[in-house]
């Protein structure tokens, strides 16, 4: 009787396939009336689809004319709407074109899921009107994005401060910054927050308090070398960042030699966003395989994800002197049973100068064998050559700098662990270069 179980099951394989199959095509077959108009129709142009009617509860209007023009176009699958049930991110892919200089590849993100939008709404309502549906529009003039009005000069700490993450501990110095970059308005340059619009001005501070990913790409632009994608612009609800490439995860059974290369940029990367000549502390509190990109061309590593990224300013922190400010923070490893999850204590990040969660979250979530992401672990630099594995250092190193033996063990692991994978690359290059 057992000898024939696997026979069954492989049969019932094959049945439960191809009745996933049929069921795709009876779907295709009556949605071909909307198939076809769904190809035809560029429904970015479409001021609904974006959520253009509902600003100024919204990420901006920068775009808008491009969208409006039809400049902007979903890709191929991008079209089909029934699809949208796998797109829970809300991340489109789509091509934008200039007369003169041809089409491009950008990104587009609605900054979070249909439910996460819904619940906003929601809020919004619930707090000017105690109920759960409104007129949004009327609705954003009677809650706390309104009430920073033209006879506010600045934006500052004490209003925004734990909105999100950006602004979990915000200094004078950081938020005059997000207001100067602000690009969703024609007159940025300025950190007087009376300069802007109403509407320009509650579009920020919504953009703010639900998804504060473009202002961190506005902030922190990647044309003065920070390692984020670019942003574009907005309109209503529909934000758009420059395509960079492939997900750092398409690269998890590169060649060593990309891995080691790979690798190097991550930790680099780490040490940027944790000591710079601007004093700004961006501690990345969700590090994965999906939140950065490598360009096809450069290959270079960018983050393409920086929705939660907490900003610290170590020049408030040395000038206010909270309690311990000088002790170095560890970050401490602890085991979990989910994949890319990390530790972390965000009241410490703000009041501390020396801090090594950056490389913690590299180290464990990316580079080690404690990594865990898509049921896979090792990390990137998994089956390392025989010779690399056989001298044990690189696993020593990788094994400090997420679960350090020793006090402050994990700064100088990081240390050395980004020398020695510069080394590698180096003479990865060499050989190459020699053959």
């Amino acid at each position: 009787m057992l000898c024939f179980l696997p026979l069954k099951l492989g049969r019932l394989y094959r049945c439960l396939k191809l009745l996933l199959v049929l069921g795709l095509f009876v779907v295709l077959l009556m949605n071909t009336h909307n198939l076809f108009a769904s190809f035809q129709k560029n429904e970015l142009t479409d001021r609904r689809f974006i959520n253009l009617n509902k600003c100024p509860a919204c990420f901006g209007t920068s775009w808008c004319r491009k969208f409006m023009n039809g400049q902007v176009s979903f890709e191929t699958w991008g079209r089909l709407r029934f699809l949208d049930v796998f797109n829970v991110k809300n991340v489109f892919f789509a091509q934008y074109g200039e007369p003169r200089e041809g089409t491009r590849r950008v990104v587009l993100k609605r900054l979070g899921s249909n439910q996460e939008l819904a619940e906003i709404d929601q809020k919004i309502c619930k707090r000017a009107t105690g109920r759960p549906r409104c007129d949004l529009i009327q609705a954003m003039y009677k809650t706390e994005f309104a009430r920073i009005n033209g006879d506010v000069r600045l934006l500052t700490p004490d209003v925004v401060e734990g909105w999100s993450d950006l602004v979990h501990c915000p200094s004078q110095r950081l938020l005059d910054r997000v207001v100067r970059r602000y690009a969703e308005t024609k007159d940025s340059g300025s950190f007087l927050l009376k300069n802007l619009k109403d509407t320009e001005r509650m579009q920020l501070l919504m953009t703010l308090a639900f998804n504060p990913e473009p202002l961190v790409l506005q902030s922190f632009p990647s044309d003065e070398g920070w390692p984020f994608a670019k942003y574009l612009g907005a309109c209503g609800r529909m934000v758009a960042v420059n395509y960079v490439g492939e997900e750092l995860w398409s690269y998890y059974n590169a060649p060593w030699e990309k891995r080691v290369d790979l690798a190097r940029q991550l930790m680099d990367i780490a040490e940027q966003l944790t000591n710079n000549d601007f004093d700004f502390a961006l501690y990345l509190l969700d590090v994965s395989f999906d939140n950065f990109a490598v360009g096809p061309r450069d290959g270079k590593v960018i983050i393409v994800d920086a929705e939660n990224v907490l900003v610290a300013d170590k020049r408030l922190i040395k000038q206010n002197k909270p309690e311990n400010h000088d002790v170095w923070y560890e970050s401490r490893f602890e085991e979990c049973d989910r994949e890319a999850c990390l530790s972390f204590s965000k009241d410490s990040l703000c009041s501390r100068v020396t801090v090594d969660h950056n490389y913690y979250a590299v180290c464990q979530n990316l580079l080690s064998r404690y990594s865990t992401w898509r049921g896979t672990t090792g990390g990137l630099l998994h089956d390392p050559p025989s010779h690399i594995a056989k001298d044990g250092h690189l696993e020593a190193l990788l094994d400090e700098c997420t679960k350090p033996k020793k006090r402050y063990g994990r700064f100088q692991a990081a240390k050395e662990l980004r020398e020695y994978l510069t080394r590698l690359a180096a003479a990865s290059s060499s050989s190459s270069l020699a053959r």
